[in-house]
This record gives C-alpha cells, structure tokens and sequence, in this order.
C-alpha cells in the first residue's frame, strides 16, 4: 500500500513538472519568434522608407527627399534661411545631397541655396533655363561655380538618376518656355514616385503651367501634393485638382504672411477635393513617410 501511494506521488510529480515545462517553453518560443519577426519586418521597413520633409522656413519653399541612400534638396527657401536649411539637414543625419533642384529663381525659393550649396557636399544641381538679375540668383550661381559643378538643365520628360529601388524623380514641368515677366510658370514640377506612392512637387507653377500639363496628358492622381505658389489663388485650380486627385496635401508657408497666402479660394478646392490638408505655418516642418505601399505624416507640432 505505501509503495503505491509512494509510486502515485511520484506520478503526480512527474506529470505536474511536464506540465509547468510546457506551459514555459512553448510561449518563450512562440514570443522568440514574434520578436524576431518584428526586428526583421522593422529593419526592412525602415531600409525601404522614403520621407518627404516640406521644412517649416517661412514664406518660401525648402522640401527634402530622403532615403537610406540619398537625399534631395528642392529649393533653400528665401535669402538668409540656407543656414536655416543646413541645420535641418544636419537634424536628419544628411551629410551630403545626391542633387539640388532649385524650381525657379524666385528669392523665395532660390534665396537659401547659396548658403546650402557652400555648406554641404552636392554632387548635381537642376534648374529651368531661365535666368534672374537678382542677387540671390547671382548668389546661386557663384556658388554652384566655387564647388564646379555644372547647372543641369530642367524640361519636361526628364529625370533624375536615383540609387533607392522602387525610387524615381521625373520632371513634368516646365513643358515650354514661358514668359519671363513672371517666372512661376517656369518652375520645375517634380514627381516623385516611391512603389505605388506618389508625391507632386509643384514649385509655384500657376495656371497656363497647370493647362499646359493637362494638355500634354502627363498629369495622373497622386497621393500628395505639395501646393503651388504657398496656396496663392492663382494655382491649384479645380481642372488640375479634378484629374491629380490628392489625398493630402502640404503648403510652405509663413505664418501672418502679407500675401495672405493660402487665400480662401484654394483651401476650399483642396476640401472640395477631399484633401486633408497641412500647413507649415500651423504644423510646422511636415514629414511623409512612405515604405512604397503605405504614408505615415509626422508634424513638428
């Protein structure tokens, strides 16, 4: 009787350290897993992102493409913003631009690209042909000569060689030549396409540019689109919203600003048009973080 009683217990014993063993070792692999899962799935997504920062300078334009391999600089914003620039490119860990595009020689999106250029290592530089009797242009032009670089010009059809996969800059803009009494229309139209996302950067391509890319049928729908001309009610009209159809839509602009940029009239085709909007003035320095199939936004406030 006391041998059975002993051999049961032994029994018991037996089965309870099976069941505590089980309990632990099938959870501890199970998260293992799960943990390794989420590093890997983590490291690719973040190998793989795009970010498209429209900088918080003002009443101007300075937008930052970035990737793990480049990095792209769309204007510098007006005179005396490049340091401005330069400290948010030195924010985000970019030690050197793949290429400047400078849209137009309007100061407020030329002034700072001097500054930029001096500061920073830059292996290319665009720009439309048109020139500007500005000191700011003048400035620009100084600079890309003292790092001997050479100005490549910007048409409609062209495009800027990438080192990103699932990574392409196409010029859509300027499709002619345009009047030089206001050079808006000149401004290079850039779209940029990361897998099944993509992102048009206007410049402050105004109305005749708009018709004239319509025209051309180079337009498509697209998930965001950097607003032309800081919201001014010359662009962004409803045709051009009709057919580019953005989801979200950013505008560069500098609080109290006395154009009264964005006037009411484009805020109220970009709702029309169902685009959530963000504004610099309000939000600050706007991030859009693309992994080629999903957009994440990140505001500084």
């Amino acid at each position: 009787m006391k041998q059975k009683f002993i051999y049961a217990i032994a029994i018991l014993f037996l089965a309870v350290v099976a069941i505590v063993f089980l309990q632990d070792e099938e959870p501890t692999s199970q998260q293992e897993a799960k943990q390794d899962t989420s590093v890997n799935s983590q490291s690719l997504k973040k190998s793989e992102e795009v970010k498209i920062h429209i900088i918080d300078i003002g009443q101007g334009d300075a937008i930052l493409v970035q990737s793990k391999e480049d990095a792209y600089l769309i204007d510098g914003g007006n005179k005396g913003k490049g340091d401005d620039v330069l400290d948010y490119l030195h924010e985000q860990n970019v030690d050197h631009l793949t290429a400047v595009i400078s849209t137009h020689p309007d100061a407020d999106h030329i002034g700072g690209l001097a500054e930029v250029i001096r500061g920073i290592e830059v292996q290319s530089v665009y720009a439309p042909k048109v020139s500007h009797t500005t000191e700011a242009f003048k400035q620009f032009l100084l600079a890309v000569k003292e790092k001997s670089l050479k100005i490549k010009s910007v048409t409609s059809g062209g495009s800027i060689s990438t080192n990103t996969s699932n990574l392409t800059l196409d010029f859509l803009g300027p499709t002619k030549d345009y009047s030089k009494s206001d050079l808006n229309d000149w401004s290079a139209v850039l779209q940029v396409t990361h897998g099944d996302k993509k992102f048009l950067l206007t410049g402050d391509a105004e109305t005749p540019a708009e018709r004239d890319m319509l025209t051309a049928g180079l337009l498509g729908p697209v998930d965001v689109l950097k607003v032309s001309h800081h919201g001014a009610a010359e662009a962004t009209n409803k045709a051009f919203l009709d057919v580019v159809k953005p989801h979200l839509a950013a505008i560069s602009v500098g609080e109290g600003n006395r154009y009264k940029h964005p006037t009411k009239d484009t805020l109220n085709r970009l709702k029309d048009a169902n685009a959530k909007i963000y504004r610099t003035d309000q939000h600050g320095s706007i991030i859009f973080v693309s992994n080629g199939k999903n957009i994440i936004v990140k505001v500084e406030r």
